[in-house]
């Protein structure tokens, strides 16, 4: 029985004790067909085509003077991952691993915490330069340095929270609808599926662009420590 709304994204699905809920971040292996590794099919020319703006889009955020070769891949990989993860969730009857700060926070804490100490180790003074904007009056510099530490502490978790929340409002929602559907009349339960298939259709969405959001905040993250 149910103790509140949130107890219906509780992991609970288990085999001998062993939970199967986080199987469902392996689950997009599966919908790549093994032939997509051998002869380019449309898919692969799509999803081609959709790394190689994204690479473009990486590598102006990042700047040219401060990319190596193959630094945009790591975060293509992030918005693949996490995209693949939110529109599994949008199946029935699987878990949703991106609604879990678990998860969010597994991706974004090491990626700022490498952040961090690249730069402190290789670009000390820049480091220290960034925690005072340009043309700050010497009077509210010390606030400043408070202030810039204080943002840049909280940004693995604004990134963390950001995404679960977003992937756990549209489900909530979408749960709280479906569960009046059992005592609506025939016409306010057509209504009712009209409604739900345009939320679907916003989540695909939300799907898409939390992923964009959280790989090219971790860009630019990156690009403050060259």
């Amino acid at each position: 029985m149910m103790t509140n709304l949130f107890s219906v994204f509780d992991p609970s699905t288990s085999i001998y004790n062993l939970s199967l809920n986080w199987m469902s971040t392996m689950l997009g292996l599966l919908l790549i067909p093994m032939t997509i590794w051998l002869i380019p099919s449309r898919s692969f020319v799509l999803w081609n085509s959709i790394m190689f703006m994204l690479h473009k889009e990486f590598k102006t955020l990042i700047g040219h003077k401060n990319i190596n070769k193959g630094s945009t891949f790591i975060f293509i990989s992030l918005f693949s991952i996490i995209m693949f993860n939110n529109f599994l969730g949008l199946f029935p009857y699987i878990f949703t691993s991106t609604s879990h700060l678990v998860m969010t926070l597994t991706l974004a804490l090491p990626l700022w915490l490498s952040f961090m100490i690249f730069g402190w180790i290789n670009n000390t003074q820049h480091m220290f330069a960034h925690l005072v904007p340009q043309g700050t009056p010497p009077a509210l510099m010390p606030f400043m340095v408070c202030i810039e530490t204080i943002s840049n502490m909280i940004r693995p978790g604004t990134l963390s929270v950001r995404l679960a929340a977003n992937m756990i409002a549209g489900h909530l929602l979408m749960t709280l609808l479906g569960n009046t559907g059992p005592s609506l009349s025939m016409m306010l339960l057509n209504i009712l599926i009209l409604t739900q298939i345009a939320l679907l259709i916003l989540e695909s969405a939300v799907a898409i662009i939390q992923s964009y959001v959280f790989a090219v905040l971790s860009t630019l993250y990156s690009s403050e420590v060259n």
